[in-house]
């Protein structure tokens, strides 16, 4: 059986507690032994977080140690994989840039707030999209600083409303996955509440 270690906390508005359960129950669906702390001291047990597979961050800003945050890079480097949403992995720990480094992206806005856009699809054959399509969301369109290493899987394309015309047309990373040393990464933007993961595809 697989195992994963799911970390939350941070801003209450990113819903941390909640949406770390539904992952829980996602994963444990897939015969996940799941582990869930409300504490970032569980980065501190290097050997502990090496025997697993799958590290799930929902964290929003935040501070984080710098032995919290090694322990995490570490284990991600040595192979354990990472995987998160929306603030809850890429707005986290605004003063460490190691660790944006390895997620590979940063918010920086969300012009209008909860608006309504299209996801797109940009590579079919990878099989994190399998039976997936253009999809739509109402929700937070984030802007994002982003690594030109990550491949993107899906994007959405800025309109220039909301105050923010000088980005019309600016396409837009959603879905990425990368590596940090010999750890697999995979981030999404969506997440806002976990009511975004009433839509089917976005879960």
């Amino acid at each position: 059986m697989k195992s994963a270690l799911i970390v939350w906390g941070g801003w209450d508005g990113h819903q941390p507690q909640q949406s770390a359960e539904l992952f829980a129950t996602c994963l444990r669906e897939v015969d996940y032994d799941v582990e869930l702390a409300d504490t970032l001291d569980a980065y501190l047990n290097l050997d502990k977080l090496r025997e697993l597979d799958l590290i799930v961050p929902v964290w929003t800003m935040g501070t984080i140690t710098q032995v919290q945050e090694r322990g995490l890079l570490d284990a991600v480097a040595a192979g354990v994989g990472v995987a998160g949403w929306h603030g809850c992995m890429a707005d986290s720990f605004r003063n460490n840039t190691e660790y944006q480094f390895m997620v590979g992206g940063q918010w920086v806005a969300h012009p209008g707030n909860i608006i309504d856009y299209t996801v797109n699809i940009t590579n079919h054959t990878d099989p994190i999209r399998a039976g997936l399509n253009d999809f739509q969301v109402h929700t937070e369109q984030y802007y994002m600083h982003v690594d030109p290493s990550n491949e993107v899987l899906a994007t959405t394309t800025f309109s220039g409303e909301h105050g923010v015309a000088w980005i019309a047309g600016c396409v837009m990373p959603v879905v990425w996955k990368r590596r940090w040393g010999q750890g697999k990464v995979f981030y999404c933007s969506l997440g806002h509440n976990t009511s975004d993961f009433d839509v089917p595809e976005a879960r």
